[in-house]
């Protein structure tokens, strides 16, 4: 049975500052959301999170095995390092959609994201160390078959870049509404899925309906253990197996 913890991460007030005194630059403003998230990736990725950034001024982290004073220090750090400060709303359930929505309404319970009196809120429940299991983040990893040979070496980049992002949406709707797991696309032609306690056969239904739905074929490794880390390694290593097997999925549970 999964437990994930899951961090919200807002950057707080943001919306009004990029146009205080006057609008800045976007360049200067993408530049910044850039280093944040890689600093933010750095910080998680210290202490064993994993750090997706969904839009950017929202990012999105799962966190088992991290403590409240944990997320204490990342704030401070940035608040010393960034114009901005962020706030970090927390949330556990056995599925990772349920967790989001528990860490969402800690913030938005402390007020708007953009109201200029919520700065560095930090709220919710932990996991403790009592519960912890090595079977609390399923992380699965997909990956587009052979998007070297069938879009990078035949389609513009702009063709291929949406061929991929059709494949990503369907996939991130699809595990949404059928799984509660969120998924994230990192960069390449990869996601990245938080997943819910699903099976082989829903990891086949998934790939099955990607490809119905937006002729995108995809292979899937799929790994658990105490922490996104681990588990994301474990879910590595399974898709490895999966190129070399010629297999869409493979289970390292």
């Amino acid at each position: 049975m999964t437990n994930t913890q899951v961090t919200l991460i807002q950057i707080d007030n943001y919306g009004p500052w990029t146009v205080t005194p006057e609008p800045r630059r976007e360049v200067d403003l993408q530049a910044l959301q850039s280093r944040l998230y890689a600093d933010l990736s750095q910080l998680f990725g210290n202490r064993n999170g994993y750090v997706f950034f969904s839009r950017f001024d929202n990012m999105i982290a799962v966190t088992n095995g991290m403590t409240i004073d944990a997320h204490a220090l990342i704030q401070e750090s940035i608040a010393n390092r960034y114009p901005v400060t962020i706030s970090l709303g927390i949330g556990v359930d056995r599925t990772p959609v349920d967790a989001l929505g528990q860490a969402t309404s800690r913030l938005q319970e402390a007020g708007s994201a953009q109201d200029r009196t919520r700065q560095e809120i930090l709220r919710g429940e932990m996991l403790d160390e009592s519960q912890r299991t090595d079977e609390d983040v399923q992380i699965a990893h997909f990956d587009v078959n052979n998007a070297t040979g069938e879009y990078t070496d035949r389609l513009n980049e702009f063709d291929t870049f949406i061929q991929i992002e059709q494949g990503y949406a369907e996939l991130m709707r699809y595990m949404r509404m059928a799984h509660d797991s969120l998924s994230f696309f990192v960069g390449g032609d990869n996601v990245i899925a938080v997943c819910s306690t699903i099976d082989r056969p829903a990891y086949e239904d998934a790939v099955e309906h990607v490809r119905s739905t937006v002729g995108v074929d995809l292979k899937v490794g799929v790994g658990r253990d105490r922490t996104a880390q681990d588990a994301g390694m474990a879910a590595k290593r399974a898709l490895e197996r999966c190129r070399e097997k010629g297999t869409a999925v493979v289970l390292d549970l």
